[in-house]
């Protein structure tokens, strides 16, 4: 497969979720946002694994919102941060309670160490596909080929600096956070030692 072959869904909600991601992501937070997509709806299409494009596209642009500052929330981690916001720009988007609340669930998701792929087809994609663009898991998922395809497309550009800075103030301020736990479990290494960097 060939970055070519990959439709980005092409739906209002789609299109307004890709605007408010890109006026408040850094060009660096905007491409990962992008590539999360990408490596998830890849991955699942080359397993076969039957998942809702628009839900895991809008769970991509918006699972690290929190982290920048405009949505920084001083009393909850990042991840139900982000997942808060994402809950309200569907309510604008018309979609129904439980449908906000499967993509408030998959933003959630994505912070974990693995997620059931039977239970939770798009949050178990955007963990996966996260956690490749971030600490450089599940690598041998895509071909070299591939991988540098999306990357002359949608350039890293400096991520694993300002990703790792944004955890370290989310692990100060919010000690019992997951962005706490991971730092404790050695990402900082994994995140720095990226093979996509």
């Amino acid at each position: 497969m060939t970055l070519d072959d990959l439709l980005l869904p092409d739906t209002p909600v789609c299109t307004a979720a890709t605007d408010v991601a890109r006026a408040y992501c850094s060009p660096a937070l905007l491409n990962h946002c992008v590539r999360s997509y990408i490596w998830a709806a890849v991955h699942g299409a080359e397993q076969d694994i039957a998942f809702d494009p628009e839900l895991l596209y809008v769970g991509a642009m918006f699972h690290d919102i929190a982290l920048v500052p405009e949505f920084d929330s001083h009393t909850v981690p990042f991840d139900d941060a982000s997942a808060h916001v994402a809950r309200v720009f569907a309510a604008g988007a018309g979609w129904s309670e439980s449908r906000r609340e499967r993509l408030a669930e998959v933003v959630i998701s994505h912070m974990l160490d693995e997620v059931d792929v039977t239970k939770d087809p798009e949050g178990h994609l955007l963990e996966r596909s996260t956690s490749l663009d971030i600490s450089g898991r599940h690598m041998d998922d895509f071909s070299a080929a591939f991988k540098a395809e999306v990357l002359a497309r949608h350039p890293r550009a400096g991520i694993a600096e300002e990703f790792l800075a944004c955890f370290r103030d989310q692990a100060e301020r919010k000690p019992g956070s997951s962005p706490a736990t991971a730092l404790r479990d050695g990402i900082a290494e994994r995140i720095l030692t990226n093979s996509l960097d």
